[in-house]
């Protein structure tokens, strides 16, 4: 391979990282960026197999970048098998061993909880497959020799939301976090960013940042109990955005929807309450964009050699808006022209 087609490849590897699998996560097909994507990576000429895991695939996040995965995986030759992690570490765990007891080409994992699944991991890196990491960490990077790291900036994403919270209610009242899992380290950047804006505001008060992990039935009995006990809530920033619309559908229900609600994902169903005005803000964690491109990095790993930070970067931070009622709707022209 030529040093030019080597760093168009390489080049192409870091922008497919930011924008792979949006035809799939909202229903279409982007013809330009499959056939640029195609000519840069290279479709494998014998089919090839890739195992996946993610968090759970009740959680709507988790959902999406199956589709995205099952879609990019269809255009690489690449047949992908699904371990669902079931938003539960000991049956996520079971699932990572059955996949490590198998020969893969290559796997990509988002981790229920950092810690949870290194040895299966290590089991498989020993054993020569690369293994792209999603999302959250699998363990610390200086403790585990994974191929790549795709993941969002959710320290940003917390703190953009709980920014624009704060600023809504200018600075003064209450405000309650639900995390997800404490072990995941996506929920745990949101967390610091909530942190590090709330603190700007001596005037809100805290009132709880009990987790509910991803669970909307969790969520729900949550804040059944904090809609009992606290009088006045101004706002609740949720990890994501199915624990904040079930938690919307227990304020509906007790004629508390004046709370502000902001969440994480940007999925349709939060792209649409944030237009109508039952959410007030949410922040795109590009589900498409890490598992489509976990896709690329694995078959460039493959079929290329790339080897880990060099051809493909060894972490690649995906971006993603902001999304308010101000744009919201711009949000959604995106998604339906597959731009994002």
């Amino acid at each position: 391979m030529g040093e030019r087609e080597h760093r168009s490849r390489r080049d192409f590897i870091r922008a497919a990282a930011a924008t792979a699998g949006a035809a799939a996560a909202f229903g279409g097909l982007d013809l330009r960026m499959a056939a640029q994507a195609a000519e840069a990576v290279g479709r494998s000429e014998k089919p090839l197999k890739a195992a996946f895991s993610n968090a759970g695939l009740q959680a709507t996040w988790c959902a999406q970048g199956k589709q995205a995965a099952e879609y990019w995986g269809k255009l690489f030759n690449v047949e992908i098998t699904w371990f669902d992690g079931e938003l539960a570490a000991p049956k996520q765990r079971t699932a990572i061993d059955n996949m490590a007891s198998q020969k893969w080409d290559f796997v990509a994992i988002q981790a229920f909880g950092i810690g949870t699944l290194t040895q299966p991991v290590q089991k498989m890196i020993d054993a020569g497959i690369p293994v792209i990491d999603m999302d959250t960490l699998i363990a610390p990077l200086d403790q585990i020799n994974i191929h790549s790291f795709l993941a969002p900036d959710n320290e940003f994403m917390g703190s953009a939301v709980t920014q624009a919270l704060c600023t809504a209610i200018k600075g003064e009242g209450t405000i309650i976090m639900t995390q997800g899992a404490l072990g995941h380290t996506g929920a745990q950047g949101r967390a610091r960013g909530f942190e590090s804006v709330v603190k700007q505001f001596p005037k809100i008060e805290v009132l709880n940042t009990d987790p509910a992990d991803w669970d909307v039935s969790k969520t729900a009995r949550l804040w059944e109990t904090h809609l009992t006990k606290y009088p006045k809530i101004s706002a609740a920033f949720f990890h994501n955005d199915d624990m904040a619309l079930a938690a919307y559908n227990v304020m509906k229900a007790r004629n508390r929807t004046d709370i502000l609600i902001g969440g994480v994902d940007a999925m349709p169903p939060a792209i649409q309450a944030v237009a109508d005005g039952r959410m007030f803000a949410t922040v795109r964690n590009p589900s498409c964009r890490i598992h489509g491109g976990a896709v690329i990095a694995g078959v460039a790993a493959v079929t290329a050699g790339e080897k880990s930070g060099e051809g493909i970067p060894k972490s690649v931070v995906t971006d993603g808006p902001v999304v308010t009622k101000s744009n919201a709707a711009g949000m959604q022209w995106m998604q339906d022209h597959f731009l994002i």
